[in-house]
């Protein structure tokens, strides 16, 4: 599938209509020694038609999914925050930025299997999808369920609804919550803390949710690659 050291670039797209110009980058054993046991998945920018009218520097948070092809769907998903200093992420200045991304985005061994489900008929399908609503990070599994096939209109109208029935759940998480320990303040007759332990944890084990369905590696690194232009 790969050769040591190569990479494969894929056509560019946009990230909506009127959206952001990019292309995605694969590249075998990663770019440093450290990573030579990955597939890393990078990121660039490029000078596009409506980048008068984007936000700059580049805010958004990028998901990858690395699909599993069987009927197990056990995917593969890391995000990226963009350095909003970085060079990656202003406003491109020539044809495209340096390019930024996951260098330990799965293991090699995952997609060298005969057997692996993530390869199938010498393919691998990966979609990427840009932030623009600040999805929570355990949302992304059934972001990446959705037909790429929809127009770009309902599947952002999808994600909305999504988001907003999550936010509403956590919403009443939190008040399930304070409502309990309110309870029990008033019945030890001491006073409330001003923010709950319980919902400190709650907001903790949200950021702390694993991304993937099929290996979690707690040394994974965000990087940017200056070998990626």
């Amino acid at each position: 599938m790969f050769e040591g050291g190569t990479s494969i670039d894929s056509p560019i797209f946009y990230s909506s209509p009127t959206g952001y110009k990019m292309r995605a980058r694969l590249s075998s054993y990663g770019n440093d020694s450290d990573s030579r046991a990955h597939l890393s998945v990078f990121l660039t920018l490029l000078q596009g038609e409506y980048d008068a009218i984007l936000r700059w520097p580049f805010p958004y948070n990028v998901a990858f999914c690395l699909f599993d092809q069987t009927k197990r769907s056990r995917h593969i998903i890391d995000m990226f925050r963009p350095d909003t200093n970085s060079i990656s992420f202003q406003r491109p200045s020539s044809d495209r930025n340096v390019a930024s991304g996951i260098r330990k985005f799965c293991p090699l061994a995952l997609l060298q299997n005969k057997d692996s489900p993530y390869v199938i008929d010498d393919t691998m399908i990966i979609k990427i999808m840009v932030d623009f609503v600040g999805i929570p990070r355990e949302l992304l599994p059934d972001m990446f369920k959705m037909d790429p096939g929809l127009p770009p209109h309902v599947q952002h109208s999808r994600i909305n609804d999504i988001s907003s029935n999550f936010q509403t759940i956590q919403s009443t998480r939190v008040a399930e919550i304070l409502q309990a320990e309110l309870q029990i303040s008033q019945n030890a007759q001491y006073p409330l803390s001003t923010i709950s332990p319980s919902i400190q944890m709650l907001h903790a084990d949200s950021a702390a949710s694993s991304l993937s369905a099929e290996y979690d590696d707690e040394d994974s690194e965000i990087e940017q690659s200056h070998e990626c232009r």
